[in-house]
């Protein structure tokens, strides 16, 4: 990932956007070669590795290899009309403003049961938290609950490496980052948060 020194975050800020989002790109080239995509839930665990499960049919599922999971935040179109800028000198361009992390690492096939079960209600418990009466997979009829795991795959990306980015226009002069964060306030609320938070 190219990150520019001014839209650089740590570690803790990278991890702590992998928490907020739960969902990621995990990209994968197998020995065979080419590259693999898909889009799916990964979860923190025990910071050093992220778990997750894709469908047995996914080809993903087959075997491990050198990955790295993407994680994206709120993005959006900078509109030359949010500067302050614009105004006084007409100099400014569009562009964009976005937060992701990429998580390298090495993928791990789970297919022994009992993992494969701890991953999914790992999951859950982490997704269902926020609920009021959060739903567990023993809820599900067990013979229900041991037919769909036969249908999946689990998935650990063992991390090597974490580099985030949070390009929330820092390099700009505080009235134009006022403007961009009134800019996204209608239609982007959470971008025009993270702008915010940027300065």
């Amino acid at each position: 990932m190219y990150v520019p020194p001014a839209f650089a975050i740590d570690e803790t800020e990278a991890r702590a956007l992998i928490g907020e989002v739960g969902f990621c790109t995990l990209v994968s080239r197998p020995e065979a070669g080419g590259l693999l995509a898909t889009h799916m839930p990964m979860l923190q665990e025990g910071g050093d590795r992220l778990i997750g499960h894709v469908a047995k049919g996914n080809p993903h599922g087959r075997e491990g290899c050198p990955s790295v999971a993407i994680f994206t935040g709120p993005e959006g179109y900078v509109s030359p009309s949010f500067y302050a800028t614009k105004k006084e000198t007409g100099k400014v361009v569009p562009t964009w403003n976005y937060r992701a992390v990429h998580v390298h690492g090495t993928l791990e096939i789970v297919t022994e049961r009992a993992a494969m079960r701890a991953i999914v209600e790992r999951l859950t418990a982490h997704f269902e938290a926020s609920r009021p009466v959060p739903w567990q997979v023993s809820d599900a009829p067990p013979d229900y609950v041991e037919a769909l795991l036969s249908g999946i795959t689990g998935m650990i990306l063992h991390i090597e490496r974490i580099e985030g980015a949070a390009k929330l226009s820092q390099n700009k002069s505080m009235a134009d980052r006022a403007g961009v964060a009134a800019g996204f306030a209608a239609d982007n609320p959470a971008l025009a948060a993270a702008v915010k938070q940027s300065f």
